[in-house]
């Protein structure tokens, strides 16, 4: 579900629910036991979503416009907590000792990521993900699904065989046409909106107590 998608779904949501609570108070006598029973429903299956969607904003930090979440796919986390990691990553989702996860639709300026422009993510010297296994940084269109390309490529990460610069950092370029003399640290993109998937396999320490901080996707002047 897009974002769009979820924010007309909670406003009918919002519409619904604020109606049988009127209605229930300036008609109560109107009120049978089976339209109580769905009205009970709907406001219940409302104030779940709204409830879910309030612990998904807790749970989430937000660093350059990278969207992440401590402690998914822990044991002991309750309902609604799984049920917002849920609406944070869909799909399965690991300890965060087997995996973590990072995903953004903007660039580090807040701007929607558009295969209108060309974007570069710069890793400095030592910045790649740390891992004890491997990272892919994951490119999808704004349904969430893979970008068709000449070089039938999605993902690159540590197994791409991405090309550092000469001081050791790492450059991707995220965009549309190919970049000239950087095609190995290419990932195509869409020529419409997109948002990307930044994953690490059995992370390192610095991901895991929270001091790695993936860099911005920057838009090329």
């Amino acid at each position: 579900m897009s974002d769009r998608t979820f924010k007309i779904f909670m406003t009918l949501i919002g519409a619904v629910c604020s109606y049988v609570v009127i209605k229930r108070f300036l008609a109560p006598d109107s009120l049978t036991l089976r339209n109580a029973l769905i009205q009970g429903f709907f406001v219940g299956f409302g104030l779940a979503v709204v409830t879910i969607e309030i612990f998904a904003r807790i749970k989430t930090a937000t660093i350059n416009g990278w969207v992440t979440a401590f402690g998914c796919g822990l044991p002991g986390n309750g309902m609604f907590t799984r049920a917002a990691h849920t609406r944070i990553f869909p799909g399965p989702i690991n300890v965060p000792q087997e995996a973590m996860y990072w995903r953004t639709s903007v660039d580090g300026a807040g701007r929607t990521l558009s295969g209108k422009h060309d974007y570069i993510m710069h890793f400095p010297p030592e910045g790649l993900p740390p891992n004890d296994a491997f990272w892919s940084l994951t490119m999808a269109d704004a349904k969430e699904r893979f970008v068709a390309n000449p070089l039938n490529r999605y993902l690159v990460g540590d197994r791409s065989g991405l090309v550092a610069n000469a001081d050791g950092s790492v450059d991707v370029y995220i965009q549309n046409a190919a970049p000239a003399g950087h095609e190995s640290n290419w990932l195509p993109a869409p020529s419409g909106n997109f948002r990307l998937w930044l994953r690490a396999y059995m992370p390192g320490a610095a991901v895991l107590d929270g001091k790695y901080t993936v860099p911005p996707v920057v838009e090329m002047k």
